[in-house]
């Protein structure tokens, strides 16, 4: 690895299929008249950056979040700060309930209540099958009864 500029820091990124990289960060003091001390400035490393995970909310987090806003008008900044997100993802969750929020208003009959009427339509549909072959039975047997008479 190379020399550190006096300010710098070197550190070293190990990846899952065990390659590493190292890197060199250094600091560039400002060229001007306001001297800045090296403790106040903060950086994120790319190994800190490497080490967030995202989250993923659940439909029901998200219309909890949403709910906060347009309810009890928390700003989006606070919510966003708050759970972490983007502002530009929440607004994308706004976009998604106004686009698909007809969809719970609309009749839509109930999973069991739909299965239980398909089995009705083909138990019926099977007994009116039945009754064509007995009454077509009925009418040889009738027939043959008619023809032994004779």
């Amino acid at each position: 690895m190379g020399k550190v500029p006096a300010g710098g820091k070197a550190t070293s990124l190990t990846f899952a299929n065990s390659l590493t990289i190292y890197v060199e960060i250094s600091v560039v003091m400002l060229q001007s008249d306001l001297e800045i001390p090296p403790d106040r400035i903060s950086m994120i490393t790319a190994e800190e950056s490497m080490s967030q995970t995202r989250k993923h909310f659940t439909a029901a987090e998200k219309m909890a979040i949403l709910r906060r806003h347009l309810l009890e008008q928390v700003p989006v900044s606070d919510l966003c700060d708050e759970y972490g997100i983007h502002p530009t993802l929440f607004y994308r969750w706004q976009k998604q309930l106004f686009e698909n929020g007809a969809a719970a208003f609309e009749y839509r009959p109930k999973s069991g209540q739909d299965a239980a009427s398909k089995k009705i339509t083909a138990l019926e549909e099977k007994l009116v099958r039945k009754n064509e072959v007995l009454s077509e039975l009925m009418e040889e047997h009738i027939k043959l009864e008619k023809a032994l008479d004779a």
